[in-house]
C-alpha cells in the first residue's frame, strides 16, 4: 500500500509530505495507481518550482519515499500560490484514494512547531 502523509502547521498549511510504500494495484510497470501518485506528486513539485520559483527541499529513497519539505518563511504572495498548488495535489491525491482506497491511504498530521 501507498502511504501518503500530509503535514499542515497549525495554521492549516501545508508545510510538507511524506509518500512511500508500492500499491501492488498491478505488476511493476503496468501499476496505474503508482503511476497515478507519482505523476501527481512529482507534478507539483515541478510546477511549485516552475511557477513560484520556489526550490523544495526534496529527499528521495528506495520503496517508492518520496519527502518534500517547503522553505521557511516564504513571502506571502509566493506562499500562496505554492498552497494553491500543493492542495491542487492533496485533492488529486484523494481522488485516486476515493477509487482505490485498498492501494493508497492519505492522512493528515499537524506539526508540532510552526
Amino acid at each position: 500500500m501507498i502511504h501518503a502523509a500530509i503535514y499542515r502547521t497549525e495554521s492549516g498549511t501545508i508545510q510538507s509530505f511524506a509518500i512511500s510504500g508500492h500499491a501492488f494495484f498491478a505488476d511493476r510497470g503496468k501499476d496505474i495507481v503508482c503511476a497515478g501518485v507519482s505523476a501527481v506528486s512529482i507534478g507539483a513539485i515541478n510546477a511549485v518550482h516552475a511557477i513560484t520559483g520556489v526550490t523544495p527541499i526534496i529527499d528521495q529513497g528506495d520503496d517508492g519515499f518520496l519527502l518534500c519539505s517547503l522553505p521557511e518563511d516564504l513571502p506571502d504572495g509566493i506562499n500562496e500560490k505554492v498552497q494553491l498548488l500543493l492542495e491542487g495535489m492533496v485533492i488529486s491525491l484523494q481522488t485516486i484514494e476515493e477509487e482505490y482506497g485498498k492501494h493508497i491511504k492519505i492522512t493528515f498530521k499537524k506539526q508540532e512547531v510552526e
